[in-house]
């Protein structure tokens, strides 16, 4: 009983942590939404649903415009490490029983070609809290819990969002429970097959335009399979219990990946794929070198273009003090060094007074034949 106390505690302590790191997103995902709100007022009416909608398809908008560099990082990686796949395969072969050694090599590897493998996932965690934060503040505003400073000072908002609707819909809404059913539950499930299908399309689109023969063998692409049938799946259970905002957020997220990811597999194709054959005819018909420019960007996406990798210069360097400390030894063994042991002289002598003084000389450094005459 005491561990269950003490588990409940170190939760709920957990909770308020991540609910005070969440603050500011709430106070970002909300000033953006009133501003919005506010932007399409004059055109639409304060209390309009459609003006609601689009402040939140335009919160929607400028999200994924800031996070632009990140997708297209996400949408090379993803790429890359599939290409990378059968020099991975090879790296097992060869190093399999070892898998310190498989790692060692499989990092150098990333390393020399460019390759993260952690920036295909860092746009998913990144976007992943905003999400959070949108669904918590229309949430909040469904079940009456406000979050959000700029919808906490303003509840006269608060008001005209809860009775927003779009269709007949309430944007506060959701589409569980079913009964009564009703306007809400039908532009919900609507809401919830179009944002299934544009994942759908995005993710086929990906596969199929996009990868070359070899990289849709193996367990990767067998991974890629299951994401393509099972994500849907999941997005549309857990779907029915968003609210009708966080879904327009949702499918307007999933046109805009589908869009950009369209124009990133025409203008920046893999090698050896369909939509690559479509992209070398037509620089071709540009009169321009498809090799070339291939070449150009992967020298671009290389870390280490301009310097050797960090192992190499490592072994190198140890050559090199290999073989200085070899030149010096076959130096010293050619021409020793002979050093001859200095002999003390000391001479006593009485005075008057009966003391004695010893004198301690060292014999001046003569040639041997000088030496030899004496």
């Amino acid at each position: 009983m005491i561990d269950l106390f003490v588990s409940l505690n170190l939760w709920d302590g957990f909770m308020s942590v991540l609910s005070s790191m969440m603050q500011p997103l709430y106070w970002a995902v909300s000033g953006l939404l009133v501003f919005f709100h506010w932007v399409f007022t004059p055109l639409l009416g304060a209390d309009s649903g459609w003006n609601w909608a689009l402040a939140i398809v335009m919160l929607t908008v400028t999200i994924r415009t800031l996070l632009i560099p990140l997708f297209v990082k996400q949408i090379n990686s993803a790429r890359n490490m599939q290409l990378m796949q059968p020099k991975v395969a090879e790296l097992q072969k060869k190093y399999g029983h070892d898998r310190e050694k498989l790692g060692q090599e499989t990092m150098k590897l990333y390393q020399e070609e460019g390759v993260n493998p952690m920036a295909s996932c860092l746009p998913l965690l990144i976007q992943m809290p905003i999400f959070i934060a949108l669904f918590r503040v229309l949430q909040g505003v469904a079940d009456g819990h406000i979050r959000g400073t700029w919808l906490k000072n303003a509840p006269e908002l608060v008001d005209s969002l809860q009775n927003a609707t779009i269709f007949g819909a309430r944007i506060a809404g959701t589409v569980f429970p079913i009964t009564p059913f009703g306007a809400t539950q039908v532009v919900g499930i609507i809401l919830v097959i179009a944002m299934v299908g544009t994942f759908f399309v995005t993710q086929l689109q990906l596969q199929r335009k996009n990868m070359p023969p070899e990289a849709l063998t193996g367990q990767a692409a067998q991974m890629q399979k299951m994401m393509l049938y099972f994500f849907p799946i999941i997005y549309a259970v857990s779907a029915v219990v968003v609210p009708i905002g966080v879904l327009l957020y949702w499918l307007t997220s999933n046109l805009w990946t589908m869009g950009q990811q369209g124009l990133l597999i025409r203008n920046n194709p893999a090698p050896n794929t369909p939509a690559y054959i479509d992209w070398e005819e037509r620089m071709l018909a540009k009169g321009r070198d498809p090799e070339a420019i291939v070449l150009e960007r992967a020298a671009k996406r290389r870390k280490n273009k301009t310097k050797e990798p960090l192992t190499s210069r490592l072994q190198k360097a140890a050559e090199g003090a290999g073989t200085s400390s070899s030149s010096t030894a076959e130096t010293e063994t050619e021409a020793p060094k002979i050093v001859r042991q200095q002999v003390t002289r000391q001479t006593v002598r009485t005075t008057e007074d009966g003391r004695r003084i010893v004198t301690r000389q060292s014999p001046k450094s003569q040639p041997r034949s000088s030496r030899k005459k004496k």
